[in-house]
């Protein structure tokens, strides 16, 4: 849950799975000692098995620069959160609507369809991704998760939430908005 508009707002799909990616740990440091065992400890970086958030060059929160959170209607900077372990950036729009866009290390578009069956595949731009919303209950969530193109990362999940529960397809609309916003800079 987080806040919104002064209420306690569900957190969609798309932020759930990243929870895929859970107990996954970041390389550690490792330790040496001098020649005689009691000399001094200097940390020694352990080699990583992948590429690092800052070699895949995605920081969510400047995934939307001035003009593009304009389009998406929205009017501030976001603020650096994080989801299930997952660099995030949330948006909120006072009374109306929040967004969070997630970058996912951990979970794959296969991933998202398995555990959203009733998911619709779509492109934006260049890019598969699917849209995950409950259109029946019409509670004014939604999200697009889109497939990286970067190392390091498979997807970026959008997510959006009206701030009065309602208007699933406006939610969907605004979080397509930000998917096509963004598609350039993941892929």
């Amino acid at each position: 849950m987080r806040t919104l508009g002064g209420r306690l707002v569900p957190v969609a799909l798309g932020l759930l799975v990243a929870a895929a990616g859970c107990g996954a740990s970041d390389p550690g440091l490792g330790a040496s000692t001098g020649a005689e065992g009691a000399g001094s400890v200097s940390s020694v970086p352990v080699p990583s098995t992948g590429p690092t958030r800052e070699e895949a060059g995605l920081d969510p929160c400047a995934l939307l620069g001035a003009r593009d959170r304009s389009s998406a209607g929205l009017t501030s900077p976001g603020e650096p959160t994080t989801v299930a372990g997952a660099p995030a950036c949330d948006y909120v729009e006072p009374g109306a609507f929040g967004v969070t866009v997630t970058v996912d290390e951990h979970t794959d578009l296969e991933a998202v369809k398995a555990r959203a069956p009733r998911a619709e595949e779509l492109r934006v731009g260049s890019a598969p991704a699917v849209l995950v919303a409950d259109r029946d209950a019409d509670d004014g969530t939604c999200s697009v998760s889109l497939a990286a193109g970067r190392p390091g990362v498979s997807t970026v999940h959008i997510d959006v939430t009206t701030a009065d529960f309602q208007d699933t397809a406006q939610a969907c609309a605004r979080a397509t908005t930000v998917a096509e916003l963004i598609e350039p800079e993941v892929t």
